[in-house]
């Protein structure tokens, strides 16, 4: 039987934050991470396993002399590996060099040359899990084997997308749903512009917890899904005719997404309004497509009378998401409320699914001075590694509470950790959605994209964040509050909305406080 086989080299980045898209190199390099095929008849044999070699940081070289031996359906593959170190390029996280694996694998050829070019794509997705997964034990089973089964299986496909299945099946098997391949063009959908655009119906999305249920967390003002009507705590049900049942935020969000002038049909159960059955009233709305400007931030000052007679401002900020302008948009932000005289702070986190997770940390830095540990990442073998701020300046010292709830995830979680742990911040509302993973975002030969959890967050007391999240100081449940105060006469409607939060209430009340006992440090 006519075998091919493969080799590439699959590289271990020392650690990747999310939204860093890592790009193999060219096709002709010689360790460029690429599938090259020949045809070949004969097994080769496993060489001696290689010397380890350090990496600054990590305690193990993982699974670096295995090979692939076991044969199924009389069909032979091997998996043939030498280390080679070669530097990698990641930041803000210190960079130790990388390290890359020569892998030849030898596997049948589909028939099919759109089915032989994704397993070429599975070779190189498997080695680069294999050499960077946060579990080392890919969730106790032989991931080795699970190549070979998956090529086998693969083998009498006809099309892609089916192929692609495939190889999503085998990622499932590691037990996390953040590791995942997009094929080409979902990729092409997911990217969006390092100016802050995309291109989409301007609806931000994630999925309750407790029920699974994808809920609307907010709209772009003035986008297609608000002035569709959309609002907040609507639930996503169907997408283009196409039920969402057991689809993550992103995906769903993915599906969203696409070319300017296109339209795309959403169905949802409406969060606010029920039938006379008591159930939520249906809405189907087609939404059209268009360039969305993600500037996440929304700003305003909340004026009220103490009881002594004194003008006190409070700066409203609201964050809904982590783009890549997040920290310059928050600086400015803080800058000219400084200047109108406002006396404390609100930092809205609610509802903030993530994004760029230097952009967090760049914003933490608004807040904080010195040389304070920002975040903790602990990797796969256990190395914990503190991010610290290098000589930071705060813009300002006065009293700051952040606003979470189980909408906050992920670069929210960090901001809300670094900020509380510090002792910059009090927190008000509920506990955080529990996301505190790190990932690569490696582009393959074919243009699809493959996601790996590479290591784990910790707040920086060292607390756990994944699937734990951040508990609030303060729960902002009405029945503690005091009779909320009367806005002032002169604040604008946005303002007024705002005292009528439970949330905010607490919040101003927990800075009354503080302002008692002076200012943060």
């Amino acid at each position: 039987m006519e075998m091919v086989e493969c080799s590439l080299a699959a590289t271990l980045a020392p650690r990747t934050l999310p939204g860093r898209v890592r790009k193999a190199p060219p096709r002709p390099a010689v360790l460029a991470g690429r599938a090259r095929l020949r045809v070949r008849s004969a097994r080769r044999e496993q060489p001696p396993p290689p010397e380890p070699v350090a990496v600054r940081g990590a305690s193990g070289t993982g699974h670096g002399g295995r090979a692939v031996r076991q044969a199924a359906a009389g069909l032979a593959a091997a998996a043939v590996v030498s280390l080679t170190g070669f530097a990698g390029d990641v930041s803000p996280l210190p960079t130790p060099p990388a390290r890359a694996e020569s892998l030849t694998v030898a596997f049948p050829v589909a028939k099919a040359r759109q089915v032989n070019r994704v397993q070429r794509t599975l070779v190189e997705a498997w080695g680069l899990i294999r050499e960077t997964f946060v579990d080392p034990t890919f969730n106790h089973q032989d991931w080795d084997q699970k190549l070979q089964q998956t090529m086998v299986e693969m083998f009498p496909l006809k099309s892609a997308d089916a192929a692609y299945s495939k190889i999503s099946g085998m990622l499932s098997t590691l037990g996390d749903p953040f590791t995942r391949i997009i094929s080409p063009m979902e990729y092409q959908s997911f990217r969006i512009g390092s100016d802050g655009n995309v291109q989409g119906v301007g609806v931000f999305i994630n999925r309750e917890p407790s029920s699974g249920r994808l809920l609307v967390m907010d709209c772009i003002q003035g986008g297609p899904a608000d002035r569709a009507g959309i609002h907040e705590g609507d639930e996503l049900v169907e997408i283009d005719g196409k039920s969402v049942s057991g689809m993550d935020g992103e995906a769903a969000a993915q599906r969203l997404r696409g070319r300017v002038g296109t339209t795309v049909k959403v169905k949802l159960l409406d969060g606010t309004d029920n039938d006379r059955g008591g159930r939520n009233r249906q809405k189907e709305v087609q939404l059209s497509r268009e360039i969305i400007n993600l500037s996440p931030l929304s700003t305003t000052i909340i004026s009220h009378r103490s009881d002594d007679g004194h003008e006190c401002k409070t700066g409203y900020v609201r964050l809904a998401s982590f783009s890549q302008t997040a920290a310059a948009e928050m600086e400015n932000a803080v800058k000219r409320m400084e200047d109108e005289g406002v006396e404390s702070y609100i930092l809205d986190l609610r509802n903030n699914p993530g994004g760029l997770v230097k952009a967090g940390l760049d914003v933490a830095q608004i807040w904080l001075d010195g040389d304070e540990t920002l975040v903790n990442t602990i990797d796969r073998e256990g190395n914990v590694l503190p991010i610290n701020m290098i000589q930071g300046h705060s813009l300002t010292h006065d009293p700051l509470v952040v606003l979470v709830n189980e909408g906050s995830a992920s670069a929210s979680e960090i901001l809300a950790g670094a900020l509380h742990d510090n002792g910059r911040a009090i927190l008000v509302g509920h506990r955080t959605f529990g996301k505190g993973k790190i990932q690569s975002v490696t582009e393959l030969d074919d243009g699809s994209a493959l996601f790996i959890t590479v290591a784990k967050y910790l707040s920086p007391a060292l607390h756990e964040i994944d699937q734990v999240g951040i508990q609030p100081d303060i729960q902002c449940s009405p029945d503690i509050l005091s009779l909320p105060r009367a806005p002032s006469p002169r604040e604008n409607s946005e303002a007024t909305s705002l005292e009528m939060d439970s949330c905010i209430m607490v919040a101003e009340q927990a800075l009354e406080i503080e302002q008692t006992k002076g200012s943060a440090s």
